[in-house]
């Protein structure tokens, strides 16, 4: 069971930090994605870290503005939202992929698991 939080309304230029944590199955073995769905769009990659962590990757979109991290002993994961534009805006989710897959996994069958989402809106 994945559980995402940390979405919210803010303006633009503004900053969030979503989590992703797991409850009964441990990060360690598992690629870790972002992906989000906005509004009348397709569900779209977002940023991915690898299961040790040594890896990141992020959409062209993101790139140089959000930076994934993991804590495998918290059984977190972050995904840190710098400078927030009104395109950012859409439903969050987290998802889990077996480390036996190739790295970056960006198509969401690459993903095993996933939590319920969270809302981040950005006004202009």
């Amino acid at each position: 069971q994945l559980q995402a939080s940390g979405g919210g309304l803010v303006q633009a230029g503004d900053s969030l930090r979503l989590s992703c944590s797991a409850s009964g199955r441990t990060f360690s073995g598992y690629h870790i994605g972002w992906f989000r769905q906005a509004p009348g769009k397709e569900r779209e990659f977002v940023a991915a870290v690898s299961w040790n962590g040594g890896s990141t990757y992020y959409a062209h979109s993101v790139k140089g503005r959000f930076t994934f991290s993991r804590d495998n002993a918290e059984n977190t994961v972050y995904l840190q939202m710098n400078s927030l534009k009104a395109e950012d805006t859409a439903v969050y989710y987290c998802a889990a992929g077996y480390k036996t897959y190739a790295f970056p996994g960006t198509t969401s069958n690459e993903y095993a698991y996933w939590g319920q989402g969270t809302q981040v809106t950005v006004s202009s």
